[in-house]
């Protein structure tokens, strides 16, 4: 299953080793994650903003779902969640560190029954959440779209 994920890149970074043990764990469950800080993309001469603003809106558009780590502030995170949910249309799983005490609004206060939060206490905390999204999707699954009921924790 081919997934965009999104994490703080130049935003606050404090979680970033997170997104990337994200990046791997999904991986390791052969999917195809497709991520900025994947080391399959890097590119060999630095993108300009627009590259990277084409780049990852193709990526988003050739997934089936996303997921975020959405601990670190990020604008571009909140702009490629928004494009997911509400352009595309795929399932986004928003994961936020136990230790992070404010979320944006705008994902707290969403109510699309596509986007999913959860809190996680640690890498393998978020590791078991990943795989129970996975296992939950595949009951749901239609053949064209995914369509997942809200799994919004109290935040």
């Amino acid at each position: 299953m081919i997934v965009y994920c999104a994490g703080a890149i130049k935003g606050d970074t404090t979680y970033q080793n997170n997104y990337i043990e994200m990046i791997r764990f999904i991986e390791s469950m052969n999917h195809s994650p497709l991520a900025e800080l994947n080391g399959k993309f890097n590119a060999s001469i630095p993108l300009s903003d627009n590259q990277i603003y084409t780049r990852d809106i193709k990526w988003i558009e050739g997934s089936v779902l996303m997921i975020a780590e959405i601990s670190g502030p990020s604008l571009g995170v909140g702009f490629e969640i928004a494009y997911a949910l509400f352009q595309k249309r795929i399932p986004v799983l928003a994961l936020v560190s136990s230790g992070v005490e404010k979320i944006s609004a705008m994902i707290t206060g969403c109510n699309s029954e596509l986007l999913t939060v959860k809190r996680y206490q640690d890498i393998e905390d978020m590791q078991n959440i990943i795989s129970d999204y996975f296992k939950n999707l595949g009951q749901e699954s239609d053949g064209e779209r995914i369509h997942l009921p809200l799994h919004k924790q109290a935040l």
